[in-house]
């Protein structure tokens, strides 16, 4: 009777091409259900309701997981945090411990060379399942990065589908420097800021470029000024690319439940509502989780207070 025994290397290539089918399988499968599920809309009344990515970083944080949770919330709009993506494309990681010395240049040569397809196939991703991408926030944006690694950032964002990537304000040289590329790149820039908020934080960015924008955080900026963000809404709506929604209280105040702190948040989205603003309205998680809830749970709390508002 001949031996049914495989070889070492034969069990090993079953082994693999099993893996294989099983990981197949599985993006197929994922992707499978997020078709035949309900697609997500969060406009109300003609306000683009979105999510920031950030909200969702006490939970696990893969493309797909980051996906799932906005169908999941209802949301179809989204600024979609770095690393999430690069980590989709393929970009090295981080090891515990590694400093930015030993990382910077090894993510900076990936970023150099970087094939924007699977970006484009991670678009086609959210695209299929209802979820918009309107804006990228990657940290290639800093004064430390190379003028190679920021034209990586725009490149990367097209491939995404965004109308702006979107970073924390940086100097004037800075400003200037990326809204010359924002300049060449016909892409937005959104400069978010946050207790430093003034009423005219921005205005030198937004005289070096067409292209330079506000990212506004009106939790942050009703904080930092202990006042309404309202008036400084309606000077620079044209210029702001997308808005940050929270709740602070003021004078440096801490994040709190929305509704229970200082800033507007229904009177902000009612002004988008009777003047039609298109820039979406990003909701960002940062007030402390309650014990038995989680950051979806917590995001279709916001989701709700925003619909009732623009009732």
């Amino acid at each position: 009777m001949k031996k049914q025994n495989l070889s070492r290397r034969q069990f090993i290539g079953s082994g693999a091409l099993a893996a294989t089918s099983m990981l197949f399988l599985s993006k197929t499968s994922f992707a499978g259900s997020l078709l035949s599920a309900a697609k997500p809309n969060s406009v109300i009344n003609g306000v683009q309701i979105g999510v920031i990515t950030y909200s969702f970083r006490s939970m696990p944080g893969t493309a797909e997981d980051l996906l799932k949770y906005c169908i999941d919330c209802n949301i179809n709009a989204i600024e979609l945090m770095g690393d999430a993506a690069e980590a989709y494309a393929g970009a090295p990681k981080r090891e515990q411990g590694q400093n930015w010395t030993e990382f910077g240049p090894k993510i900076a040569e990936w970023r150099a060379g970087a094939s924007m397809d699977k970006f484009k196939e991670l678009r086609k991703m959210y695209n299929d399942a209802g979820v918009t991408i309107y804006a990228w926030k990657p940290n290639a944006l800093g004064a430390k990065n190379s003028d190679a690694e920021i034209e990586y950032a725009f490149n990367a964002g097209k491939a995404l589908g965004v109308t702006h990537v979107t970073v924390e304000l940086p100097d004037d040289a800075q400003t200037k420097r990326l809204g010359d590329l924002a300049t060449k790149h016909k892409m937005y820039v959104g400069y978010h800021a946050h207790t430093q908020a003034t009423p005219t934080l921005w205005d030198t960015a937004l005289s070096q470029s067409k292209y330079n924008a506000i990212n506004l955080d009106i939790g942050h900026y009703a904080s930092g000024t202990s006042s309404s963000p309202i008036p400084f809404i309606e000077k620079y709506h044209d210029r702001i690319t997308s808005m940050h929604i929270k709740d602070r209280k003021f004078n440096n105040g801490p994040n709190a439940v929305w509704g229970q702190g200082d800033t507007p948040i229904k009177d902000v989205l009612a002004l988008m509502k009777k003047n039609k603003y298109k820039f979406p309205a990003t909701i960002e998680l940062e007030y402390n989780i309650p014990a038995g809830s989680d950051a979806v749970q917590e995001v279709k709390i916001c989701r709700a207070y925003a619909a009732d508002a623009l009732k």
